[in-house]
């Protein structure tokens, strides 16, 4: 499928297993921050909707004027952060890297510096302008591992 040319109906009939779509106050905004700071993908962005791909991942960002009748829009604050208590992780997305491109973008806050965890992962805590909490990491090396340990 050509996620630039796909049509609404055939790329929502598509989506299969678990869905990520965030509301987002300013669409450009936050494909700007994706695509600078992770490096994904974007497809057909407007104002209003983008389509973006992290590896073999799709995800969706909508703006608020979209969700005009939908359940959801109730629930997003008007101000602050929007997205407390979730966690998005990208696997194999280098941290230190991504914590690098971020301190380049002023509305975008390292919340923990990329670090190595003793759960096997390099990870840094970043939140976007929307508040939503982005997380990095990849896989320790032996040499890591064994550091830890000691």
């Amino acid at each position: 499928m050509d996620l630039e040319t796909v049509g609404a109906v055939e790329f929502g009939q598509s989506l299969k297993g678990l869905g990520l779509n965030l509301l987002v106050a300013d669409v450009g905004r936050s494909v700007s921050f994706l695509v600078s700071v992770f490096e994904m993908q974007a497809f057909q962005p407007t104002q209003d909707f983008a389509i973006l791909r992290a590896g073999s991942a799709v995800l969706q960002v909508h703006a608020d004027a979209t969700y005009h009748s939908n359940p959801m829009l109730q629930m997003v604050p008007e101000a602050g952060p929007r997205g407390g208590g979730a966690e998005i992780r990208l696997y194999d997305v280098d941290p230190d890297a991504a914590q690098a491109r971020a301190a380049e973008i002023d509305s975008a806050m390292t919340l923990q510096a990329a670090t190595n965890k003793p759960h096997g992962l390099r990870e840094a805590y970043i939140l976007d302008p929307d508040g939503y909490c982005w997380v990095p990491s990849r896989c320790l090396t032996q040499a890591e591992i064994k550091a830890l340990e000691a």
